[in-house]
């Protein structure tokens, strides 16, 4: 191993043990991930504040990192306190990192602990890599955390560099994410595009993709923040940089920005809904619907919302691929509605059906829909869809089996991301019943009940080979998941009836 390598696992177990440390004081990850912002943040404006960078930055002196150095006790409980709501007002990215922000360390030695392990190290020499990789194994173990909910805003990362090899996004090009939670889709695309396999960029293309490639919206004020902290810890944008991340709902209204690739996976749940407090001074839900002109049909369901307004966000030529829940591909009324105009508008060219068990908010069915942006046109731009079902027979679990980039190589292959014009089914009705890629035509489409695009073929084997059946283990976590999905409709069925 070399030194390198050894340095870096020694500083992700240092923050890893000092986390475990925290949470017997009932500090979460996603609090001390917050913290750990707030302090790695005024650690590297310190670093490029002196030589070689010498950078002018916006901190005040009374606020900066030394200043925290120099305190114990009370004495750094109050100034850290006062340093998080002072640079809670600046402009530019600072202040976005430290909008809202609290200290959520009760206890000033561990809170001095943290500080000093921080200021050890040199993270403004260390690569992109190393720095991501801390982050980012954060991010996933707080998506763990069932408890805390960070789950939905964590799409797993296999499920998308699969998205991103088969839309090989290309530099000087725009990349969006209307619900972008910690920067996923923005980070796999940097990795792409900035990988010399693929591409070798000039000095215009590199600062093109750190500066103006992005553009994420995030509602969620601690989401948000992680997002901008994991994109700059990947060398993405800098202190100034404020603009590619916007606390705006996404979609309330047509900004403006027309992008050539949207990679999303948008938040799970049919409601877009505010909370307001009613006449008796109690709290509920209002059911929001978004009136556009630029959407086909008006709706309370949030994922044919986002549907709608992705296909506004491209260009006429821009590619989409987005995650999306079941109920999109067959429900009637205005989902029939949405599909048979992305159809005729687009050419929505492959859908890719997702096992369960893959997501961290348990008993998602989702899939994974591809469609490129076409001018307007007289005649359907869908000549035929592609279905790779990557559901039937197949089993996922978060701990034991979790999905990995290799498990959909055959999509990938299948998908021919060289050419999606020469493609050929693995599917036939004879030599190969139980192939999983098939092609449906637009009139195979247009003719079964609603348009429904919620297609399958393959016998199920659960439920005809009792001498093959999962483990109970599995079993009992596929059964977990049919209940809670059942539980959060019948919730939505409770909120509605209220």
């Amino acid at each position: 191993m070399t030194s390198e390598a050894n340095n870096t696992s020694g500083i992700i177990s240092k923050v890893w043990s000092f986390c475990n440390t925290l949470r017997d004081d009932g500090v979460g990850y996603g609090d001390y991930l917050e913290q750990l912002t707030y302090l790695l943040f005024l650690k590297m404006a310190d670093e490029y504040g002196k030589p070689p960078y010498n950078r002018k930055l916006p901190i005040p002196k009374e606020y900066n990192w030394e200043s925290l150095k120099e305190k114990r006790g009370v004495e750094l409980e109050i100034h850290y306190t006062a340093l998080l709501q002072e640079l809670s007002r600046l402009k530019g990215v600072l202040g976005q990192i430290f909008f809202k922000s609290q200290n959520k360390i009760q206890d000033p030695a561990k809170l001095f602990k943290l500080i000093d392990m921080i200021g050890k190290e040199e993270w403004s020499a260390m690569g992109a890599d190393i720095k991501g990789q801390i982050y980012e194994g954060l991010l996933e173990k707080n998506a763990e955390d069932t408890k805390s909910g960070a789950g939905q805003y964590f799409t797993p990362r296999a499920l998308i560099r699969v998205m991103v090899a088969c839309v090989r996004p290309e530099p000087m090009k725009i990349i969006a994410d209307p619900a972008c939670g910690t920067g996923g889709f923005f980070l796999a695309a940097y990795d792409y595009i900035a990988n010399e396999k693929n591409y070798s960029l000039t000095k215009e293309q590199k600062e093109f993709l750190k500066h103006k490639t992005f553009f994420g919206n995030e509602i969620v004020a601690a989401t948000r923040r992680m997002a901008l902290m994991n994109l700059f810890l990947h060398n993405i944008g800098d202190f100034e940089s404020d603009n590619f991340i916007s606390p705006a709902d996404a979609l309330v209204s047509d900004t403006g920005l027309r992008a050539d690739y949207v990679l999303a996976n948008p938040p799970f749940g049919k409601k877009s809904s505010m909370t307001i407090t009613n006449e008796e001074g109690e709290q509920e839900k209002e059911d929001l619907t978004y009136n556009r002109q630029d959407f086909w049909v008006t709706t309370s369901n949030k994922q044919l919302n986002f549907v709608q307004h992705i296909r506004t966000m491209l260009k006429s030529d821009g590619h989409a691929a987005v995650v999306v829940p079941d109920n999109v591909l067959f429900e009637g009324g205005a989902g029939e509605t949405v599909r048979k105009k992305l159809m005729e508008t687009t050419d929505l060219h492959t859908i890719l059906r997702l096992p369960t068990g893959v997501f961290y908010k348990q008993g998602v069915k989702a899939n994974v829909i591809f469609f490129d942006n076409k001018p307007a046109a007289k005649e359907p731009w869908t000549k035929e869809v592609w279905i790779y079902d990557f559901r039937t027979n197949i089993h996922f679990t978060l701990k034991k089996n979790p999905l990995r980039v290799e498990d959909l190589n055959d999509f990938i292959d299948c998908y021919n991301p060289q050419n999606i014009r020469k493609r050929k089914e693995t599917w036939h009705a004879e030599k190969n019943p139980e192939g999983r890629w098939r092609r449906f035509t637009h009139d195979e489409i247009l003719a079964r009940d609603k348009t429904s695009l919620d297609i399958t073929w393959i016998k199920d084997k659960s439920l005809t080979d009792l001498d093959n059946l999962p483990d109970p283990d599995e079993l009992a976590g596929e059964i977990i998941e049919n209940l809670e999905a059942a539980v959060e409709s019948f919730r939505e069925i409770y909120r509605s009836v209220k």
